[in-house]
């Protein structure tokens, strides 16, 4: 804006100062009035309550009918929560106190910012098993560790602690962005087949590293592909050296919490609650080993002394988060995965709904505050989830409670689970490992209902069990992106049939009546350039002749049908072409203008129109074409890339050119829009070849070609219910594409 001295303003300057002064008025108006609509209060409050789903869940929290459930449920979820942490803590190969930290620190912050009421978040033992494979790589328990700068004068432990939660800051950073960025779509890519193989594969990864410790052996960590291959001929090697108290505690263990883990779930309608047998049994067994002193008397691996309180907070490590950055992103999606299923699963069941970006923030920002604090990847347990829901929670009121438990566990009481043998914690997560190896009684159900899908479940599983999880995973989706493609790649066409005195029309194979001379033709997939020459293949293959064959036989029978009549060894009668040569003619051929023979028949010189079914003269034989109309059924196709609409346009014109009539059937409004504005009409291919069905489409056949329909025997006629000449012109999709290029397209039908 210009600005003027206060002295000698002419007039006309005047003039111009006052208007650029309005002008700057206006403008800070209209910004003031912007401002103000885009920052309201209810702008602001739906702000909040996004990203504070609480708040929204706490206005509508009923004290009197939620607050005793979520209490009981929170105590029961509590105390699963304590000895699972410890338990997979021993997965991640990490001191067991350090999956207290889990249990607690991210449950505190998922209560803030979670969308899902029913989920318990902590551990989860497929996450635990990836952290440990990082750990043991980094941080091997024989040799030394890795050249990392940070790891100077710290213990192993303290170095296997820091590897953790800078692993864990990595994903938490990623699940961040990914929420940010609303690409929490990603997860849709991870099928339900693709997630059972995967669990499938890591549950047999936890068998196999829980053996250890339920047979008392010293196992060094191995990490990498065939490391599960590596570990059990080492564990055969030695299992001479088991030690028997710690592998009779296990059976005892195993057997028990089996037997009433199968009552629970026969009686879970009869029960209040179900019965924490893990809780019981970890108790009875802590009493016993105290009692007899079991690590001086037999020599078992107990838990050990558990540390009172909670450690400083600790900064990521930059060196690590270079080195196990890639490692890090498939736990961030199979966290999230695992955990947004579960919650899906419970939002569907007590009717609210869960946001998917919301929770991959969530989860993001509860990792990276517990990664401050030594806990390791964050997401939710099965059997944890189910308990906090069976025993009545309906809020993370519970999950609040819970942590509570979990936090007065590692302040006050943490000692009292000193003599806990190892032995007993692995026997724990085995048998929790029962949901997930069951899955593997899909496979046949797979087999016989979709053999490609079976397929991804075998490769994922066996690729996640030799070459590692993170490599299984992989090659999972590969293989699984692979299939899709196939799938879409190549359809199941088919030629469709009428189903006699009906307008509905289904595969030829089961409904015999098919109109003589028409085709009709569906495709189930979109239309691209990976399939377009699947499509034509198909297509030809039902036509059961090559149109641009037949096109160039025909341009070659004209091209020596001309050059007879000029030197006049044919002439044009009344009944037709005389051979008016006394000897046999030639047939030799002019190679010349090879490219004029994919151009349109050209009867211009000729004395008359040729009737290519009739017999022709001088011996020229050219294919007879005995259907008159194709039909396309377009309904499944939802769109076509430039690649598609041009070799579908290539296709049609050449039909067109052997005299076979194409007509477009229930074309989606957008892919006819795509084919408007990629000049896809011309003098050849007509706006008037769509119509709406299918149906319409045939009528109007049978009443352009009234002769080839009386040749039918034993057939009664279509069902007639509108008159399709008439509708055909008056409908949207004629007028659409006849309507002037300025007019702008109709896509609403």
């Amino acid at each position: 804006f210009k600005t003027f001295s206060s002295s000698k303003i002419l007039p006309k300057e005047k003039k111009l100062f006052t208007k650029e002064k309005q002008i700057k008025k206006n403008f800070h108006n209209f910004l003031f009035h912007s401002l103000h609509q885009k920052c309201n209060t209810k702008r602001a409050k739906t702000a909040a309550l996004s990203l504070l789903p609480v708040i929204g869940w706490m206005k509508i929290y009923r004290i009197n009918e939620w607050l005793l459930s979520d209490i009981v449920s929170g105590v029961s979820t509590g105390l699963v929560a304590v000895l699972q942490g410890l338990a997979y803590c021993l997965l991640a190969s990490l001191p067991p106190w350090y999956g207290l930290f889990t249990a607690f620190f991210p449950v505190v912050t998922y209560f803030f910012l979670g969308t899902s009421r029913h989920i318990s978040v902590g551990p989860f033992p497929v996450l635990c098993l990836m952290i440990g494979s990082i750990v043991t790589r980094l941080v091997p328990d024989e040799g030394s560790p890795a050249n990392i700068t940070g790891f100077e004068n710290l213990t192993r432990d303290e170095q296997r602690v820091l590897v953790a939660s800078s692993v864990t800051f990595t994903v938490g950073v990623m699940q961040l962005a990914m929420g940010i960025l609303q690409v929490g779509f990603v997860v849709m890519y991870l099928s339900d087949t693709l997630v059972s193989g995967f669990t499938t594969a890591a549950a047999i990864h936890i068998l196999v590293s829980q053996l250890k410790f339920v047979l008392g052996l010293t196992v060094p960590g191995i990490s990498g592909p065939l490391a599960i291959i590596y570990t059990l001929e080492i564990i055969f090697n030695k299992i001479t050296s088991s030690n028997v108290c710690d592998v009779v505690i296990s059976l005892v263990i195993m057997v028990v919490v089996f037997i009433v883990k199968e009552l629970n779930d026969r009686f879970k309608s009869k029960l209040p609650v179900p019965i924490p047998v893990e809780v019981i049994m970890t108790v009875i067994a802590c009493g016993v080993s105290y009692a007899f002193d079991f690590k001086t008397r037999y020599g078992i691996d107990v838990v050990g002394h558990i540390p009172k309180g909670y450690e400083p907070p600790v900064a990521p490590n930059l060196p690590i988060l270079q080195e196990t950055a890639v490692e890090a992103f498939p736990m961030a999606i199979v966290g999230f995965a695992v955990a947004f299923s579960v919650a899906k699963v419970y939002s569907i069941k007590h009717d609210y709904t869960i946001d998917g970006n919301q929770e991959l923030i969530a989860f993001g920002v509860s990792n990276i505050f517990g990664a401050s604090f030594r806990s390791f990847v964050a997401s939710t347990a099965l059997s944890r989830s189910a308990v906090q829901e069976s025993t009545g929670g309906k809020t993370q009121v519970a999950g609040l409670l819970s942590a509570l438990i979990v936090m007065i566990v590692t302040l006050a009481i943490g000692f009292l689970l000193d003599p806990l043998p190892k032995s007993v914690l692995g026997a724990v997560v085995i048998i929790n490992l029962k949901g997930m190896i069951m899955q593997a009684r899909e496979i046949p159900y797979l087999w016989k209902r979709d053999k490609p899908d079976c397929a991804v479940w075998c490769v994922t599983c066996l690729a996640s069990i030799l070459l590692g999880l993170d490599l299984g995973l992989a090659v999972g989706l590969g293989v699984e992106l692979i299939c899709v493609v196939l799938r879409v790649q190549f359809p199941r066409c088919s030629v469709l049939a009428n189903i006699k005195g009906t307008d509905i029309y289904k595969d030829r194979k089961d409904y015999i009546y098919e109109p003589e001379g028409v085709k009709i033709f569906r495709i189930p997939s979109p239309i691209f350039f990976a399939n377009m020459d699947f499509f034509r293949n198909k297509l030809i293959e039902a036509l059961g002749f090559i149109p641009l064959r037949v096109l160039r036989k025909r341009n070659k029978a004209l091209r020596k049908i001309k050059k007879l009549l000029k030197k006049g060894d044919l002439q044009w009668t009344s009944k037709g072409f005389l051979n008016t040569s006394c000897g046999t003619i030639n047939d030799s051929e002019d190679e010349s203008n090879v490219e004029d023979l994919d151009q349109p028949t050209d009867f211009n010189d000729l004395p008359a129109c040729i009737d290519w079914d009739a017999e022709l003269p001088a011996n020229i034989i050219i294919p007879r074409i005995e259907i008159h109309s194709l039909v396309l059924d377009f309904a499944a196709v939802s769109f076509l890339d430039i690649s598609a609409v041009n070799g579908l346009k290539t296709l049609l014109k050449e039909l067109i050119r052997v005299e076979v009539e194409v007509y477009i059937v229930a074309c989606d409004p957008y892919v006819l829009e795509k084919l408007h504005h990629c000049c896809f009409f011309d003098d050849e291919v007509h706006p008037s070849m769509f119509f709406l069905t299918l149906h319409d489409a045939v009528l109007h056949i049978l009443e352009k070609h009234p002769a080839h329909a009386e040749k039918e025997h034993n057939y009664e006629k279509p069902f007639r219910w509108r008159h399709v000449g008439v509708r055909a012109r008056e409908s949207r999709l004629y007028r659409l594409f006849t309507s002037p290029p300025c007019t702008p397209p109709l896509v609403q039908i």
